[in-house]
Parts: C-alpha cells; sequence; structure tokens
C-alpha cells in the first residue's frame, strides 16, 4: 500500500480531545488505502517543563541525560495516539526512536540523523498494522543513548521518513492553516499561498517565519519529498494547506513570495580591528567556536589600516560573542578598540525566486523603507532573499509597507 506520513505538532495534541481530532484525521487517510506514519511532538508546552526541570535539576547538565528527559514527551504522546486509533479499530502500535531504529549521530540535543531502516515497520504493515505512530525529535546514537534532535526537531523527524519510506507525501499538522505570505498577526493583508517553493520556503524557514523547522524544509528539497502544511482545527479537505514543492511544479508566482522578520536581532561591530588577511577567520572562528550564530557580515572601507567589522546575531548570544572576541584579544591574536552593540534592532526580509529574473526589486524595497522613515543599518542579499536591519520599533510598518508595495495579498 502507499505510505503516506503524517506530522502532529504540540498544539495539535495538546490535550486527549486534540489527540482524538488528530486520530480522526488519521483514520480518514487510512480509509483511504494508506499505510500511515504518524510522527507526534510532546504535548503542548510539556518539552519547555521538562527543560525548566533539567536546568534548575543540574545548570552545568549532561547532555546525555537531557536528551534522555526531554524526549519522554513524544513517547507519552506516541503512546496516547496509538491507544485512541487502537479504540477506532485501527491497528496501530506505538515506537519510540530506538526501536525503528532512528540512528542519529551523539551530538547530544542538536543530533543528526544518520539512517532510517524501514524493514522493522515494514515487517509491522506486512503483518497488518496500518499506523505507526513514531515518537518525534528522537533517535539513538551508536553508543546507545537516546539523542534529540533540536527544538523543532519532529518536523524534520516526519520529512526524514517520507524519504526513507518514499512517502507519496509528508503532511504537516499545525496550529496555521498554511503558509503565509507574512505574519497575519502582523499584517491583515497576508494571504495564505497554496504553493511555495523548497527554496522560497528555506529561506522564510531560516529567516524567522515559524511555520517549518529549517533542516525539515532542507531534507524535503535534497529528497523531492512533497510537503503540505495543514491546520489540524479546521475542517478535512484535502485541497487545503500549502504545498511546499519543486519550483516546476509553480506556474505562475510573484516575484516577491513573501516578507520575513526576526525580532530578537542585535547588531554588533568591532571598532578599528586591523585590515590585514586572515583577520576574518580569526573573528568568526571565535565566534563559531563561542557558539554564536553569526547572519549578516559586512566590512567597512579601510582607512590607516584600520577598519569596522559589523555583524547580526541573536540578541541572547551578544555576551557570548563578547567574551569569546575578547578571549583572543587577551591573547593577542585579535586588537581592536571596542565592541559595540545595538540590541534594539530587527531583521526585515523579501523572498522570491522571481528576483533571479527581474531587477529592481532591492531598489523598490529600499525606497519603501525610505518613504516610511525607516533608516537601514544594515544590508545582505542573496539570489532570491534581501534582508536589513533596521530599528525594531519600524519592524511592523516595515513589514506591513513592504507587504503592500509589492501586492502580495494579490495572487500572481
Amino acid at each position: 500500500m502507499p505510505v503516506l506520513v503524517m506530522k502532529f505538532g504540540g498544539t495539535s495534541v495538546a490535550n486527549l480531545d486534540r489527540i482524538k481530532r488528530a486520530a480522526k484525521r488519521v483514520g480518514v487517510e487510512v480509509a483511504k488505502g494508506y499505510d500511515v506514519i504518524v510522527i507526534v511532538s510532546a504535548m503542548s508546552g510539556k518539552t519547555n517543563e521538562m527543560v525548566g526541570w533539567v536546568n534548575e535539576t543540574s545548570p552545568l547538565f549532561d547532555a546525555r541525560e537531557y536528551d534522555a528527559v526531554v524526549s519522554s514527551g513524544e513517547n507519552v504522546t506516541a503512546g496516547l495516539m496509538a491507544l485512541t486509533l487502537q479504540e477506532m479499530d485501527i491497528p496501530a502500535r506505538s515506537w519510540q526512536g530506538w526501536q525503528v531504529p532512528l540512528k542519529t549521530t551523539s551530538a547530544h540535543s542538536q543530533a543528526r540523523i544518520e539512517e532510517i531502516p524501514p524493514e522493522n515497520i515494514n515487517a509491522k504493515f506486512g503483518e497488518g498494522m496500518r499506523v505507526a505512530v513514531v515518537a518525534g525529535f528522537q533517535g539513538i546514537s551508536a553508543e546507545g543513548r537516546i539523542t534529540t534532535l533540536g527544538r523543532g526537531g519532529s518536523d524534520t523527524t516526519a520529512v526524514a521518513f517520507a524519504a526513507a519510506f518514499e512517502a507519496e507525501r509528508c503532511d504537516i499538522y499545525t496550529d496555521v492553516d498554511g503558509v503565509y505570505t507574512t505574519d497575519p498577526r502582523i499584517c491583515g493583508k497576508a494571504r495564505k499561498l497554496d504553493k511555495i517553493s523548497f527554496e522560497e520556503m528555506l529561506e522564510l524557514a531560516s529567516l524567522g517565519a515559524k511555520v517549518l523547522q529549517t533542516r525539515s524544509v532542507e531534507l524535503a528539497m535534497r529528497y523531492k519529498v512533497k510537503l503540505r502544511v495543514l491546520s489540524s482545527f479546521e475542517e478535512q479537505s484535502d485541497a487545503a494547506g500549502t504545498l511546499v514543492c519543486d519550483e516546476e511544479e509553480i506556474m505562475e508566482s510573484n516575484v516577491v513570495a513573501g516578507v520575513a522578520y526576526s525580532r530578537d536581532e542585535a547588531k554588533v561591530t568591532l571598532m578599528s580591528v586591523a585590515d590585514r588577511p586572515g583577520i576574518a577567520a580569526i573573528i568568526f572562528n571565535a565566534l563559531s567556536d563561542g557558539g554564536v550564530n553569526v547572519d549578516m557580515i559586512v566590512q567597512n572601507i579601510s582607512e590607516d589600516g584600520r577598519t569596522d567589522m559589523t555583524f547580526s546575531c541573536p540578541t541572547d548570544q551578544v555576551s557570548r560573542a563578547d567574551q569569546a572576541l575578547l578571549r583572543i584579544k587577551e591573547q593577542g591574536e585579535l586588537n581592536y578598540a571596542e565592541l559595540v552593540a545595538d540590541k534594539d534592532v530587527a531583521k526585515v526580509s523579501v523572498v522570491g525566486i522571481g528576483m533571479r529574473s527581474q531587477s529592481g526589486v532591492a531598489a523598490k524595497m529600499f525606497k519603501v523603507l525610505s518613504d516610511e522613515g525607516i533608516n537601514i543599518k544594515v544590508i545582505t542579499t542573496s539570489e532570491i532573499k534581501i534582508s536589513v536591519l533596521i530599528d525594531r520599533k519600524y519592524m511592523e510598518l516595515a513589514v506591513q509597507a513592504l507587504h503592500d508595495a509589492f501586492e502580495l495579498d494579490k495572487a500572481a
């Protein structure tokens, strides 16, 4: 029988009533003739609660035990979902990561998937099981320890299973009914997209859109897994949601597909750095070793052999960046006058595959911001993306103005 993967996020399985609602959706697909692999998250709020327990118990915790604790929420959901399906006379059983087995690296709390052998689950499908309910977010290392894939890892679990089992489709059920041109809470004109390309979704996810985890989109693009984002709170509809697919499957699209934002950004500038070969490598190696997630990078024009180096990072990583750079300064590897951090900025981005073939998008974006009196602090671009750092107080205004200017409320 064809295989379908269905993933239910924390809000979709937040209590027993919602688990029953999700199980009914699974039952509909079983009735259509699918063997179904259901990936479940922990009930809403449970993972945060367990992370809190770990931090309270052991601030400098053993990452292996952290994974053992925080992975348990998915086990509970998987068991309850399997029981609910059994009550509906649907042959189902729960699977923990080690039982599949979902094999991962040993990088606890940020493990990467290495292999998902399909034999165990396929054998049970052959014996009459119709639904395999798999605990998302978790796997097992070569050392036999439970691992987790990082927050949002159940999305990655679902796409990886769809690839491993050559599933017809991977449906991601969440608390929104699809992918929008921007956040509807900020812009009332935001429009749900029927289709979006993998590349556009990857950019939007990495730039702040919370609908899908970035790694899950990367996997889907690599293995050509058709993703569909749907709401678990809407009435069942085959035409609902947003399909994330290859660019070739989209006949016409707007030049800009969406506007993304990230509120908690900081702009960090190293003042008066020596302008010589290798200096950037020294700076950004130190930041990488310090666990700082650097995004936008700008180097000023050199003057008298000195330059300023600016980069952006999450606001909660500024002190980590400061410590990492101060360490190599004290070791004599780097000399700079001071580190200046602006924690009151936001990143706003426009994304669209149409940018490849149409000029003038950057000029239009900058003029729109200028007309609104919004000053741009940093600019970065790629083939299908333009991002700017601006004062945080103007973030919502910028998103609304750009959404209007590129007429994203209208379909192509």
